[in-house]
């Protein structure tokens, strides 16, 4: 009888053992998900941010070359 109920009580702490791995297992992978998610979402926002700022720099070029032609009578 007493090895009957110890071999139970191993097999379910070996079961909640399991359990609970699992689901360490399952939090970390919504986390990685979640770290991705942000990590691209702000890959996202630079990549955003960057075109912006080169069209920016193309718009005003464009302006001072504009200016340029204008003030010595190049643009047509």
């Amino acid at each position: 009888e007493f090895r009957r109920k110890a071999s139970k009580q191993s097999m379910d702490n070996t079961q909640s053992l399991s359990h609970n791995a699992g689901q360490a297992q399952g939090q970390a992978a919504a986390k990685k998900d979640e770290f991705m998610d942000k990590a691209s979402n702000t890959a996202q926002s630079v990549k955003d941010s960057m075109n912006e700022a080169g069209q920016t720099v193309m718009d005003k070029a464009h302006g001072a070359a504009d200016t340029v032609k204008d003030a010595t009578g190049m643009k047509k």
